[in-house]
């Protein structure tokens, strides 16, 4: 098990994860652009979820590049990466399920954002994350979810709008594992030192 840390602690790694992280983020925030233009500015920071997850994992990276830890970017990096990597997958699939149809893009965004819970998990026992950066970073995600709920600025998929009252129960409950995910695995004293290679 001790060479998978090695492994996620290689510069090469670090580095290659964030240039895919930058990239993935830009074009997330492009992904949300015809959104973006008709959200009211106090909702902003609210409606484009996945790649503002994949911003605070950059900040991580780069933290990590520096031989830093800043322990409230991981919290909200692992909760948001979990969550919003889980929610798009789910997402997609159910489009599936209505359509019976799969498209490029919608396979592409299964396998990024799939990929984005799963990396956020992976350096879990790297982070130097303490309970209140938790409870600062649950009020956010709770908070982001009566923002997308109440005020409807969830990411935009028509063919589900039936379905919004349903997906926004899935949504709080997937918050709630996601907060309770990464206190489980990031609350700890065994945690590893990150030594970049």
């Amino acid at each position: 098990m001790k060479w998978i840390y090695t492994l996620l602690a290689n510069r090469a790694i670090l580095w290659l994860l964030l240039i895919v992280n930058i990239a993935g983020t830009v074009y997330g925030y492009i992904w949300y652009k015809w959104q973006l233009v008709e959200t009211p500015a106090k909702f902003l920071p609210f409606v484009p979820d996945s790649p503002t997850a994949s911003l605070f994992f950059c900040f991580v990276l780069v933290a990590f590049l520096l031989g830093k830890n800043w322990p409230l970017l991981e919290a909200l990096a692992i909760v948001t990466l979990v969550k919003y990597g889980i929610w798009a997958v789910v997402m997609n699939l159910l489009v599936f399920k209505v359509t019976g149809e799969v498209d490029p893009i919608a396979l592409m965004l299964i396998i990024s954002h799939g990929a984005m819970a799963v990396e956020g998990l992976l350096y879990a026992p790297f982070y130097r994350i303490k309970g209140w950066h938790l409870a600062v970073v649950a009020v956010w995600t709770l908070h982001n979810d009566v923002i997308d709920y109440v005020f409807f600025m969830l990411p935009r998929y028509p063919i589900l709008d039936l379905y919004i009252p349903q997906i926004g129960y899935f949504t709080f409950w997937l918050s709630m594992f996601s907060i309770g995910i990464t206190a489980f695995l990031a609350l700890r004293k065994n945690r590893y030192e990150l030594k970049i290679y």
